[in-house]
């Protein structure tokens, strides 16, 4: 039977070591959130006013051409495309972090909506879906009688 010197601080050592890898590789990817097939999906805001459902997606690099929108069952969702430069000759890129590629998201909205009346404005790499929200959905004032 062989003796094996005790190190009273070898867990904590692997310990560190492997939250130091897992802080190096996820500062590493930036920003955005990469999904399956390398998607990522846009940042976005629900907001929740008397009459409608404000939805703010970040979209940098868009156009309104590559983006769609749909709105199914009380979901909204978000689709589109960044498409990358069409010529490269002649560069030779040190660094490159741009993302390129589509997009997919789903969001619940959190009340039933009037689909047929939502708009959707694109200004500055941000696109603002204002939804209607259904009849039933809206707050109603009850007076009260005594």
């Amino acid at each position: 039977m062989a003796l094996t010197r005790w190190e009273p601080f070898e867990g904590l050592t692997s310990l560190r070591r492997e939250m130091d890898r897992l802080f190096e590789h996820f500062f590493e990817r930036g920003p955005v959130t990469m999904g399956d097939g390398g998607m990522f999906e846009p940042a976005i805001e629900i907001a929740d006013t008397n009459d409608s459902i404000m939805v703010k997606a970040q979209v940098p690099g868009v156009s309104k051409e590559n983006l769609h929108l749909d709105i199914m069952d009380d979901c909204l969702t978000l689709k589109g495309e960044i498409k990358d430069e069409e010529t490269t000759e002649g560069k030779r890129f040190h660094r490159k972090e741009f993302r390129y590629g589509s997009f997919a998201r789903t969001i619940p909205l959190p009340t039933t909506v009037k689909a047929d009346q939502a708009t959707a404005q694109l200004k500055d790499g941000v696109l603002t879906i204002t939804i209607p929200k259904g009849e039933h959905a809206k707050i109603k004032q009850i007076p009260i009688k005594t």
